[in-house]
This record gives C-alpha cells, structure tokens and sequence, in this order.
C-alpha cells in the first residue's frame, strides 16, 4: 500500500511500507545567467557605442529599509557602468559613474537611468528625489561612455517621475519618455501639479499615461512641454487601469524595427513587459503583446537593442539573491515573427 502527497513546500513525499522519501520537485532553470555577479545591478539599459555593448543599471543595495509599495527599500546611492564586446563576452565593471553626493540638487533613490550620445559627449539621465522628497529627472556628461559622468546643477526642468529613456530617432531626433505610478509618483502629476495626496485610479478609469518630450539641441533640457503617449487596445481603445496586464505601470523602452516605433513597458503589479506599436514617436501606439512573461522578484524592467544583426534583450531577475530589492542583470536574444511582431520570451526552462 503507498500513497502519494504534494506539499505545500513543493515536496513530494512517497509512503511506502511505513518509509518516508523526499523528492525534490525539479527547479526552474532560467534561460540565461547573471552578467554581474560582485555586486547587485537592475534596470539595465544597453546601448552600442564604438562598436561595444555598453549598460546602464540601477545597483542595488541592501539599504535595512522596510519593504514598501512605494519601494522605498530600492535605496541606491551610486550608478557603475559595465561594457562587453558582445552578448557573451567578458563584462568589465568601470566603476562608479555618479554618486549621489555629486548630484547638488539629490535628496534620495537614485533609480533606473540611461544613455544617450550626440556630438562627442556622453549623456546619463538618472531620477533621484530632490530635498522636497519629489522624484525629477537629472543629466550628467562625460566624454567618454563609462563616465565618470559630472551632474547639471538643478533637475531638467518641467521633468518628474522616474524611469527616463532617450530614444534617437533615424532623423537625428532624440525623444526622452519617462514615467512611473505607484512610488514613481506619475499619479502625483495627473492635473500638471504636483499633488503629494494624489490617489492611484480605480479598475474603470483610463489608465495613467506615460510622458514623451523631445530634447532640445544641447541634450541638457526638453524642447516641450511633456506630452502623454496613448496606448490603445486592439479595438482602439484607450487602456483602462482594470487592464492591469497590458496598460503602463514603468519602465519605458523605445526602439525601431523596420520602420515601426515600438514602445514597451513594465505592467508593474502583473509583472510583464509588454509592447505596443505605432508610426510615429508620439503615438498612439497599439496594444501587440507581451516581450517578456515574469521573472522571479516583483520588478522587471528591460533594454532592448540591435547588435551585429541580431536583436537582444537585457532584463533582470533575482536569481542571485532571491530577495526583491537585490537584482542582477541578464541578457538574451529577441526574435521577430514574419509579420514584426514580437516572440514572447520566456525566462525559465
């Protein structure tokens, strides 16, 4: 006689003639490995510069902050930036880049920055709280692309919330898009003021917008008042918050694939990245698909580039820690369908 019971640990134990076997249910096996491995890095954003991979992560620490829904435990103080000369070669850490004490204006947090170039310097945009506890978007140039990077004296101005990335366009045009809900405080801007009592909106309200504005020549400041980027579903309508599974939560990402603009994103509290579609850097983009389907931790937040002809994406889970806060970057390759679409990756075998 012998029967047969699943635990609640994921254990499988066997009775049999009053013996006791433990099996160990077989662990997920992720589809790539840590890039770093000395220190904790998120939020990686790549790019190619002189024919390198450069990115440009968060690096978390283990702050002793209580865990919280606005993440006050992501309490980074500095950026490091890593190069390799392909997807699978050697990482090289450069070391710290900016440190928060360098930033005049920096209250707290330093999260997600990126990068752009334009006429022989290097540009980081970061967000960090200012003295009033309010998240703005900073910049600081270097002439090299690993930094070290020296700060603007005051935030970008008309800039809030978090997650920035600057997107060159095949005109010459750089377009920043930005935004974050929850601890991003983008619901703390709905009315264009700064409302520290803003409430997050319910399932049948339109979903919060991401913002979109063009850099002015010296890449220093925008060129416009930010504008909103509509995301719509598949009948053309706008994305309501009750579609938490495709409308925007963080983490913006914007990249050309044969002539169409694509805009992907975090949906935050359902843990994809997902994608939308559209002819034009403003929008509105089009709902297609998921990117990339959970990782293991509650973030997610991705790059996306081409390099040598193939097309790849540099995520990040926690496999190294298994703590929330305390992230490691990976990469991996993205392939398109016939019809430009993308293939939804998944992370684990």
């Amino acid at each position: 006689m012998f029967c047969i019971n699943q635990k609640k640990l994921g254990l499988l134990s066997l009775l049999w003639l009053g013996a006791i076997v433990t099996y160990a249910q077989p662990k997920k096996q992720p589809i790539s490995q840590p890039l770093v491995s000395k220190i904790y890095t998120a939020d990686p954003s790549a790019h190619v510069f002189n024919g390198k991979i450069y990115i440009y992560p968060s690096h978390d620490i283990e702050s002793g902050i209580k865990q919280d829904d606005n993440g006050s435990h992501f309490d980074m103080k500095d950026y490091h930036i890593f190069s390799m000369d392909s997807p699978n070669g050697k990482v090289t850490d450069h070391g710290v880049a900016l440190d928060i004490k360098n930033i005049p204006w920096a209250g707290r947090q330093l999260w997600a920055p990126d990068a752009a170039y334009k006429n022989g310097t290097y540009y980081l945009y970061f967000p960090v709280k200012d003295k009033q506890d309010i998240f703005r978007i900073g910049v600081a140039t270097s002439k090299k692309p690993e930094g070290p990077f020296k700060a603007e004296k005051n935030p970008i101005e008309g800039s809030f919330s978090i997650d920035p990335t600057v997107f060159k366009d095949t005109d010459g045009s750089y377009y920043m898009y930005f935004g974050g809900i929850w601890g991003g405080q983008l619901q703390r801007w709905a009315t264009g003021s700064y409302n520290a009592d803003a409430k997050l909106r319910t399932p049948n309200e339109e979903a919060y917008h991401p913002k979109i504005a063009k850099m002015s020549n010296d890449m220093l400041s925008f060129a416009e008042t930010p504008k909103d980027i509509i995301i719509l579903d598949e009948n053309g309508k706008t994305l309501l918050e009750g579609n938490n599974d495709k409308r925007f939560f963080e983490a913006a990402w914007m990249h050309k694939y044969k002539g169409k603009y694509y805009f992907s994103y975090s949906t935050g509290d359902t843990h994809l990245i997902c994608y939308a579609m559209g002819d034009n850097p403003y929008g509105p983009f089009t709902y297609k698909g998921v990117v990339l389907n959970p990782v293991d931790g509650w973030t997610n937040h991705h790059s996306i580039i081409e390099f040598k002809g193939k097309w790849y994406l540099f995520y990040h889970d926690v496999q190294l820690s298994g703590q929330t806060h305390l992230r490691n970057i990976k990469v991996t390759e993205l392939k398109y369908n016939p019809d430009g679409t993308i293939i939804t990756i998944n992370p684990y075998k």
